[in-house]
């Protein structure tokens, strides 16, 4: 079978005559030439006094470390005017902050683990419901607001409903409620914090906060946890 012939505008490379890096190497035509690629050094050598990046920082170092609370609550009073702006009633504000701490909650449980697995030897996961209750209650507490909460309720009339007390929640000390909206509790935002975790774990549940002030706390909220039936039934079944 005969092949036509290339146009006589266009040579054939022969692989035979010349080896695949002088056809490549720009030193082989004397007509075109490749300028050589300066060096690019993408290192940048910190200037003298400044304050490092916080994305060099290692994370364990910033286990201790502080936050204003000034600097806190005119973050979170922000959230919550700039929320109230872009909402019809107290429901969807507070299904709103729910919906912003989910997003954190994520991340604190993100940051945990990998502290855990760094730190620990031999680090392990819970399995179980009232060991990781535990967890949110002194770590995830002490991570987030700098102490852990107050107590760990179980309800009496309902099996699948538990509850966090915080007789002093940081994030509602300098928020004022006005009257007409004194059902609204700004603490759905940790409620929000709590749950992302317990998914995060493997512990679906709803959890919604609850304002119950007393005379001496009047600030005491009650995040409520309702766990799935799924959750329930494989808690039975550990233990058998």
């Amino acid at each position: 079978m005969s092949y036509p012939q290339p146009h006589p505008r266009f040579s054939v490379l022969s692989n035979s005559s010349l080896s695949s890096g002088e056809h490549l190497s720009p030193a082989s035509s004397s007509r075109f030439s490749l300028p050589s690629a300066p060096s690019i050094n993408t290192a940048t050598t910190p200037k003298p006094g400044a304050r490092p990046n916080i994305y060099d920082r290692p994370l364990n170092k910033t286990r201790n470390a502080e936050v204003s609370s000034a600097a806190f609550a005119f973050l979170f009073s922000e959230i919550v005017q700039y929320t109230q702006k872009r909402v019809s009633g107290i429901n969807d504000l507070e299904r709103r902050l729910n919906t912003l701490g989910y997003r954190i909650g994520t991340r604190v449980l993100e940051l945990m683990a990998w502290r855990n697995e760094s730190a620990a030897k031999a680090p392990k996961r819970e399995t179980r419901f009232l060991p990781a209750l535990m967890s949110i209650h002194t770590h995830v507490w002490r991570t987030v607001f700098g102490k852990p909460a107050d107590a760990i309720e179980k309800s009496v009339e309902n099996a699948d409903e538990y509850m966090i007390i915080d007789n002093d929640p940081p994030i509602t000390r300098n928020i004022s409620v006005p009257r007409d909206m004194s059902s609204l509790s700004c603490s759905s935002f940790t409620a929000g914090i709590v749950e992302a975790v317990l998914d995060g774990l493997g512990f679906s549940a709803r959890v919604t906060a609850h304002n119950t002030p007393t005379d001496q706390y009047p600030n005491r909220t009650t995040i409520l946890i309702k766990l799935e039936k799924s959750v329930l039934e494989r808690e039975e079944a550990l233990k058998t």
